[in-house]
C-alpha cells in the first residue's frame, strides 16, 4: 500500500479524505493512475490533458520532489507516502 496525503485545497475532490490508500506501486504513474480510477476529479487537478503532472503542483515521494527524481518514472515502493501539493499565490 502507498499512503497519499492531500492538502486542504483537494480533499473535496477526495471525499473530504486527507489521505488515500492506494494498493499500486512500482513508479509514481501507477500511483497516479489507480488514483484517477477511484477519484477522477482529483486526478485532473493534479494532471494535465497529456497524463502530465501540471506544472502548478508539486508532488513528493518519501520527501523527495519527484520532478528531481524522474517524474511519473520515479520509483514507488510499498509503505511510501506520495504528497500532493498544489502551488499557492496570490498577493
Amino acid at each position: 500500500m502507498v499512503t497519499v496525503l492531500l492538502p486542504g485545497p483537494l480533499r473535496g475532490e477526495a471525499g473530504g479524505a486527507s489521505r488515500l490508500s492506494v494498493d499500486a506501486g512500482g513508479t509514481l504513474g501507477a500511483v497516479l493512475d489507480e488514483l484517477a480510477a477511484d477519484h477522477p476529479r482529483l486526478a485532473r487537478r493534479i494532471r494535465d490533458e497529456r497524463g502530465e503532472l501540471r506544472r502548478y503542483v508539486n508532488v513528493y515521494v518519501d520527501g523527495e520532489d519527484c520532478r528531481h527524481s524522474g517524474g511519473l518514472a520515479t520509483p514507488v515502493g510499498e509503505g511510501a507516502q506520495v504528497q500532493v501539493l498544489p502551488s499557492v499565490a496570490g498577493g
